[in-house]
């Protein structure tokens, strides 16, 4: 763990010649560097075997994906079958239409969970069904599971048997809303007895399976990660579907090719800042960032907003070190007044490496008016410095906070650091760079008092604090949440984290519920604030992996950005299969 020392500036005081001893957390540089800028140049990009001929062959296979969700209208359960599957390969983008309406269907046309047709006695059929129409927003009454309870009220010890039945229930769980006391019920029930599974009476693939979600929930899960991980899984399935399979990789690989050279670009103009020299106080995290923003949306759709999005949250990341960590407090409130202004002459009072940020700050807003000005959109703008601007007013009193030694409320601290996570600015500009989707009513309510944001807000800053609470500490921060728990309620750091984890379960059931028809805003841009939140199950779950990257986060990107799916015998598959189509 990284400790805190003090380090002088390179640019004195003003008006005192003296250099001013500063605070450093003693950040590790990035472990890419300048890995990914052979991307950027269109020579250097992957190219399959098959070049030109593979956007032609995702066709065809997304064209017989279609006929197969067309086909067996009389048997609903293969059908939430299929939608599971294509769910979990990461496909499903291509058939958000098609499965909508199948839902739909099944959500009109039968009834779940009652008809004999629908094997009400098995419990993975039960909580599939249960989990994929919560997931589309159809309101499933969670009673339905107390069929699997006996005379006393309880599970039944039957269950424990049927260990496919139980990682259902676990996943159907984590759908759960307010109220829904028996998934309450169930998950323990469900956790115990998965975590006590005899492996060696069951399939290795569930095995596998199990031991992942008992890690990550699908729920929680990133879908670009979740599908990289289960496809190889999926393969070793004897009745995997080879439609589906390779489909699944052709589609894995050649969004992997766009992402690399979005990387690229953006890494090119990371080096054109030259974060390491004129910001090495801060964090050297461009490549994780732009995992960060791949999470909240990896379709092709959205590589303009991706961009976006990524450099708005790499200068912010520069921007908190800033305030948290290197400015002083006089720096600071020219720095705040500044952005406040947000004009090129309040450059002028600045130092030298605040007149750096603030020309990057300046010239990544100008850029990004003019791409939203070429598509009639120019009032995004507007919002988006607006957040910007609340964010920096928080970041500043945070750091007053901190100077002043001052010991907030629980109640400050939370109305305080709910901004500080900057997942508000963020969540506002997540939506800049979206197509027609998003209207200026959906800006509004970004900005309102909308559930799901400050559920992702609080996610963020409770798995934050829970995290990284002992090394801020160290290196010296304003109190975190376990600190203020531990003095005012006189709890021990051990209880206060389980306060808080019970505060992170109940803003995913807000977020649950914010999904559940009808919807504030359109399901798109709420899937952008369940993916927020998503990242920092991912990213925070043990530890925090963004400032110490050289961890798990170094193998997700690995997995995504790097290491392409085996293609090996792909192509005789696809010749196999396109003959028999014929």
């Amino acid at each position: 763990m990284s400790q805190v020392s003090a380090i002088p500036t390179s640019s004195p005081s003003k008006g005192t010649g003296h250099a001013i001893e500063r605070r450093s957390a003693g950040f590790h540089p990035s472990i890419w560097g300048d890995y990914f800028l052979k991307y950027a140049s269109p020579s250097n990009s992957m190219k399959f075997k098959f070049l030109g001929r593979v956007e032609g062959h995702i066709e065809e296979l997304k064209g017989e994906v279609r006929k197969m969700l067309a086909g067996t209208v009389d048997k609903p359960l293969q059908k939430l079958h299929l939608i599971d599957q294509i769910q979990r390969l990461g496909i499903e983008y291509h058939f958000e239409r098609e499965i909508d309406e199948q839902l739909e269907h099944i959500h009109k046309s039968y009834s779940p969970l009652c008809r004999e047709d629908y094997k009400v006695d098995d419990l993975h059929m039960v909580a599939l069904i249960f989990r994929l129409l919560r997931q589309q927003g159809y309101y499933v009454s969670s009673e339905a599971f107390n069929k699997f309870k006996d005379s006393e009220g309880k599970f039944r010890e039957s269950l424990i048997k049927d260990p496919r039945g139980l990682l259902s229930l676990y996943e159907a769980c984590h759908l759960r809303c307010h109220g829904d006391s028996i998934l309450e019920e169930a998950l323990p029930f469900a956790i115990t007895h998965l975590e006590s599974m005899d492996e060696s009476k069951t399939s290795s693939i569930l095995a596998k399976q199990v031991s992942h979600a008992l890690k990550q929930p699908l729920r929680k899960g990133l879908p670009r990660l979740e599908a990289r991980r289960y496809i190889p899984l999926y393969q070793e399935e004897p009745s995997h579907d080879e439609v589906l399979l390779a489909l699944a990789k052709l589609d894995f690989n050649t969004q992997q090719e766009q992402h690399q050279k979005e990387l690229g670009n953006i890494t090119r103009w990371w080096k054109d800042i030259d974060v390491p020299r004129k910001f090495p106080f801060a964090r050297d995290r461009i490549v994780e960032l732009f995992f960060w923003t791949s999470g909240v949306y990896f379709e092709p759709e959205f590589a303009v907003a991706r961009e976006i999005l990524t450099k708005v949250i790499s200068l912010t990341s520069i921007l908190d070190d800033i305030y948290d960590v290197y400015g002083t407090p006089e720096e600071l409130a020219l720095l705040t007044e500044a952005i406040q202004k947000w004009d090129v002459d309040a450059m002028d009072g600045l130092p030298e490496y605040m007149q750096a940020y603030y020309k990057e700050l300046l010239h990544l807003y100008e850029y990004i008016g003019n791409e939203v000005a070429t598509k009639g959109r120019s009032y995004r703008l507007a919002y988006a410095k607006e957040v910007m601007k609340k964010l920096v007013k928080a970041y500043f009193q945070e750091a007053e906070w901190f100077h002043t030694n001052y010991m907030p409320t629980l109640e400050e601290y939370m109305s305080l650091q709910l901004i500080t996570t900057g997942y508000g600015m963020l969540a506002t500009a997540s939506l800049v760079g979206m197509g027609d989707v998003v209207t200026e009513r959906a800006f509004e309510w970004s900005v309102g008092c909308c559930k799901i944001v400050k559920a992702a807000q609080t996610i963020c800053r409770l798995m934050d604090d829970l995290s990284s609470h002992q090394f801020e500490q160290e290196r010296g921060h304003v109190v975190s949440a376990v600190e203020l728990l531990m003095k005012y309620r006189g709890v021990s750091e051990q209880e206060a984290g389980e306060e808080l984890q019970k505060g992170v379960v109940d803003a995913w059931k807000d977020t649950n519920e914010e999904f559940l028809h009808p919807t504030a805003v359109s399901t798109p841009i709420l899937t952008r604030m369940l993916n927020f939140s998503r990242v920092m199950d991912v990213l925070y779950s043990d530890g925090d992996n963004y400032t110490h990257s050289g961890t798990k986060l170094k193998d997700y990107v690995t997995s995504l950005f790097v290491s392409p799916l085996p293609m090996r015998n792909l192509d005789q598959t696809l010749l196999h299969l396109f003959d028999s189509w014929k």
